[in-house]
């Protein structure tokens, strides 16, 4: 992997993370639906001009349209809609914990529903991880959070995981910056249709929430989903996998840092086996993926 690759994947590992963060702070005085269905629509109108400007095509071929769909549902509008509505009684160091166990899904999924073999190294990743999340869950469950919320957050986990599944194909035919800007506006149009029979619309405009809204907007909204699709493009979708790694750690140290968000021993402890269990599913699959340069 090359220097570039590697500023890539830590620049998308820290700026996914830093997501919960801003989302925390908006969901506070804002209406969560509709306002994620507000940065769908800018950041896809900013990703659809800036990617015409480059010469780009909506032109896209049947494949790569229903990729988007699938993307753009999945994502923009089922796991992040369930995580901004679970963060307004959850914690985001909580919520992030839950959305970096997505790697250990995917494996998951692909051992139980596609026929894929785990090599011994994925199974102990994956039976590591799962423990680390029984560790932080049991522990949060003790101290009275909302399991509701919890249960949003892992369905939501779950629609991501078949978002991931189907991210090869859109990021193999060109148009990135195109396909990225569309399946904003397919999570803008699925939120706003909920938000408007579920919600009432009251803002309470504050500095703090335009430059939370801003920056999700263009970080972790734009920025890091086309960075994802560029380094997927680059290095394969297996290599750059493993930058989830890093999403347990990264999520929770913004959340401390920005919120004041406390974390305890047991907390910490389920942190660190996610985080192994997810990078020792993600070697064991570059040990069998065939070299890509």
């Amino acid at each position: 992997m090359d220097l570039r690759s590697l500023l890539m994947g830590l620049t998308f590992a820290l700026a996914w993370s830093s997501a919960f963060t801003s989302a925390r702070i908006i969901v506070a005085q804002a209406p969560p639906l509709a306002t994620l269905s507000l940065r769908f629509l800018v950041s896809g109108l900013i990703g659809v001009l800036i990617a015409r400007a480059l010469g780009q095509t909506w032109r896209l071929s049947r494949e790569q349209w229903r990729s988007t769909f699938i993307f753009g549902l999945c994502q923009n509008g089922i796991y992040l809609g369930l995580f901004f509505f679970a963060m307004t009684r959850i914690e985001a160091s909580l919520a992030s914990i839950i959305a970096s166990t997505m790697p250990l899904m995917v494996a998951l999924a692909g051992w139980m529903f596609m026929g894929q073999k785990l090599r011994p190294l994925a199974l102990a990743g994956l039976a590591a991880g799962l423990g680390g999340v029984a560790l932080i869950m049991g522990s949060r469950l003790s101290a009275g959070v909302d399991l509701t919320a919890v249960m949003l957050c892992v369905l939501g986990t779950m629609a991501l995981t078949l978002a991931t599944l189907s991210i090869r194909k859109t990021a193999a035919g060109g148009n990135l910056l195109m396909v990225v800007g569309l399946q904003m506006f397919v999570g803008a149009a699925a939120l706003a249709l909920v938000s408007l029979f579920t919600e009432v619309w009251v803002v309470e405009m504050s500095t703090s929430l335009v430059a939370a809204f801003v920056y999700t907007t263009i970080v972790p909204g734009l920025a890091a989903t086309w960075i994802w699709f560029a380094l997927v493009g680059r290095i394969g979708a297996v290599k750059a996998a493993t930058f989830h790694f890093l999403n347990p750690f990264f999520g929770v140290a913004v959340a401390a840092v920005l919120l004041g968000e406390k974390l305890g021993p047991l907390d910490v402890v389920g942190v660190v086996i996610i985080t192994l269990g997810i990078l020792a599913v993600q070697l064991a699959k570059q040990e069998r993926a065939p070299a890509t340069s």
